[in-house]
């Protein structure tokens, strides 16, 4: 199978894509595949490997390749708008399409759509640049969050831009920190219990669930450095729960999956403490490097790296399939 895979893009999560698409191609060669990296520059602009920029004409496809792996994160990337312009190109890709993808993406729009499900979260307000950082610091959804409280780029990833407010006074600084990445911001409560991330895998209506990780960290909280430095986090596999509260964690994963419309992959990221199951979020393109979570435990489920990527790119042919088999 010739596959392309897509790195890099306009995101300030650029690097971290590199080298998570560098992973992914060494997995998909060892699987037997054809690679054809694409760098997807800062500036926006598509380079084949020797350079030299790609030309796409819509229902034609993308560099004769079988299926694309689109290794993106964050804005331009993982958010629908890549996936749109594969859409139109009428060529397979693994993961999420350009709704599942556009609503995972807006932490605020994601927690809507799990609360019109009646999914338990932690408590969260949306902020809009326009109101004025003030205005919004005085609040009285805001404040209601009490304190510690975390201000985040609503369409961000990776840890990016987030700041942990500890007293109101502290907030205005901290909307202006996330509005210099997304104006839309999501100001969440704060949550003490474990943090407990599922790998979920497959079709929409069908998905499997990995064993369950639990994050362990040296730090304050998971930051970008704890994500991507080695050592920074340690991964507890299974982790450190009840079953009760691990059979909650793998039924909500996978019913958050198909509620959001996911397809291929995804990340679901909890808070458990006792028996208290609170769902954070779901990441349709996580991490992939040599660090990341999520092919640590499917890893740990039985179903080595290689496996797992040549497995997402046959999901994506058979969704390709399915979906051109539709009349519109």
């Amino acid at each position: 199978m010739r596959v392309a895979v897509l790195s890099g893009g306009r995101s300030s999560e650029h690097d971290v894509s590199l080298r998570s698409g560098a992973a992914v191609a060494a997995g998909l060669e060892q699987a037997g595949h054809e690679v054809v990296p694409v760098l997807l520059d800062r500036e926006g602009g598509w380079r084949d490997p020797t350079g030299i920029p790609v030309e796409v004409v819509p229902g034609h496809g993308l560099l004769g390749a079988d299926v694309v792996f689109p290794v993106l994160h964050g804005p331009f990337g993982e958010d629908g708008t890549v996936q749109g312009m594969l859409e139109l190109l009428d060529v397979p890709y693994v993961g999420s399409g350009v709704l599942a993808s556009a609503a995972c993406m807006d932490k605020v729009v994601f927690k809507d759509l799990m609360a019109v499900g009646g999914i338990a979260q932690v408590g969260y307000a949306l902020a809009l640049a326009g109101e004025g950082v003030d205005a919004v610091a005085a609040r009285e959804d805001v404040l209601a969050l009490g304190f510690p409280c975390w201000v985040k780029p609503a369409r961000l990833g990776s840890s990016v831009g987030i700041v942990k407010v500890r007293a109101a006074q502290e907030l205005p600084d901290a909307l202006r920190t996330a509005f210099a990445h997304d104006a839309r911001v999501i100001v969440e409560a704060n949550c003490s219990g474990l943090e407990i991330e599922c790998s979920v895998l497959g079709p929409t209506e069908a998905p499997e669930v990995s064993v369950l990780g639990e994050i362990v960290i040296q730090s304050e909280w998971y930051d970008y450095e704890a994500k991507y430095t080695p050592g920074g986090m340690e991964l507890v596999v299974p982790a450190r729960i009840s079953e009760t509260a691990a059979a909650r964690v793998r039924e909500l994963a996978a019913l958050a999956f198909s509620r959001a419309g996911c397809s291929g992959l995804a990340r679901a990221d909890f808070f458990v403490d006792g028996e208290t199951v609170l769902l954070n979020e779901l990441n349709t393109m996580p991490g992939f490097t040599a660090t990341s979570v999520y092919g640590k435990l499917w890893d740990a489920s039985g179903l080595a790296y290689p496996a797992l990527v040549d497995r997402l790119c046959r999901i994506a042919l058979d969704r390709h399939r399915a979906e051109r088999a539709q009349r519109f």
